[in-house]
């Protein structure tokens, strides 16, 4: 069991995570999207927790104008490649509590 997951009893609170940075939330039943806008920038995905990772890449990337293809990031990992094996860690509901 991971200490989150992408899970429907975990939207209200993207929900409300984008609406305290400031983003109008609307859900477009027409495109079954949901949608945050906040300065004129807009992003559309299929669920709010997908919502709010395409605003962490914006926060993360922070533009200063529109550009094309402008969320575009290297990393150490290309998205074919990604492992399928985790690394050594022990879960935080693992690890003893402190007192």
């Amino acid at each position: 069991m991971p200490a989150l997951s992408e899970h429907l009893n975990v939207f209200t609170t993207a929900i409300a995570v984008l609406e305290n940075k400031g983003f109008s939330v609307w859900y477009d039943r027409e495109k079954d999207t949901f949608c945050a806008e906040r300065d004129g920038w807009d992003f559309w995905a299929y669920s709010p927790i997908s919502l709010l990772g395409l605003v962490a890449i914006f926060e993360f990337k922070d533009p200063s104008e529109f550009a094309v293809r402008w969320w575009e990031t290297e990393g150490s990992i290309r998205y074919p490649d990604v492992p399928e094996t985790a690394p050594e860690y022990t879960p935080i509901y693992h690890r003893p509590r402190p007192e």
